[in-house]
């Protein structure tokens, strides 16, 4: 493969040629998606942009949703949609990793494991160009976050984290059952309603509250919205920061685990 990287030596030399490798696999695979078409990567951008105008439309212009605790309707609603886009599409090609690298599986000197946290990476050059747009209309709005928006990236490790988890399971049980990937797909649109994206946690009472926080997608939600609009620090609230990770590492494990099991049946089924 060009690019790739001297075969290593040392244990140093083996994470730095891992990591080497999944970035040009990363970049490669986010290239590929676009190649031969004449706008190239504005279409990375297009979905994004055109999900965002259709909400707006429908909740403000339409529905006459006004601003939300004094903030435009927009930027909040803008604030919730970018993590959660990130993990969605993060969950879509994830799930795919294997089957769209099927030769890669069956080279034995290969380790396949990279493949899930490559299509995360992938995933994860869109969210960053989608937070530059979204950073341009704060700044366009009269809204430019202060220092408080280096949390964005605290919540994008959180949010990659967390798909990388989701990630190596699908990739890995779609391989013996392909439905896994229509019912994630399904259980995303319904998770874009049940994730307080598009309305406001504040508005139920408090004991109603902690239904939608065992989520852990709400805790990225809210912090991007802390960070940007209301101007907090994740370590004001250290009991659910702690929740977050303690299920978010739980999955991780979980991920590896369920990986790991399957990984030798592989190369059979694909």
């Amino acid at each position: 493969m060009p690019g790739t990287p001297e075969k290593p030596k040392s244990k140093r030399q083996v994470f730095v040629y891992h990591m080497q490798l999944m970035l040009d696999l990363a970049w490669n695979d986010f290239r590929k998606k676009y190649a031969g078409s004449v706008f190239g990567v504005f279409w990375a951008l297009a979905q994004p942009l055109v999900t965002v105008v259709m909400y707006w439309f429908v909740f403000q212009v339409a529905l006459g949703s006004g601003p939300v605790d004094g903030f435009p309707f927009v930027l909040w609603l803008v604030a919730g949609l970018v993590p959660w886009m990130f993990f969605q599409e993060a969950m879509l090609y994830g799930g795919e990793a294997l089957l769209g690298y099927s030769y890669l599986v069956k080279k034995v000197s290969f380790d396949i494991s990279i493949l899930p946290v490559m299509k995360v990476i992938s995933a994860l050059f869109v969210h960053l160009m989608t937070l530059g747009i979204m950073l341009v209309l704060y700044t366009a709005m009269g809204y430019f976050p202060g220092f408080q928006i280096l949390q964005v990236l605290y919540y994008s490790v959180c949010t990659f984290v967390l798909a990388v988890g989701f990630a190596y399971a699908d990739a890995a049980i779609i391989v013996f059952f392909r439905d896994l990937g229509h019912m994630i797909n399904i259980a995303l649109q319904v998770g874009t309603w049940v994730t307080p994206i598009l309305w406001n946690l504040s508005r139920f009472p408090a004991k109603y509250q902690l239904i939608f926080k065992i989520n852990p997608m709400n805790y990225v939600v809210q912090g991007y919205r802390e960070a940007l609009l209301y101007k907090k620090f994740f370590w004001e609230e250290p009991g659910y920061t702690l929740y977050f990770w303690g299920v978010t590492l739980l999955l991780l494990l979980i991920g590896r685990r369920i990986f790991k099991k399957l990984k030798p049946h592989f190369a059979d089924v694909l």
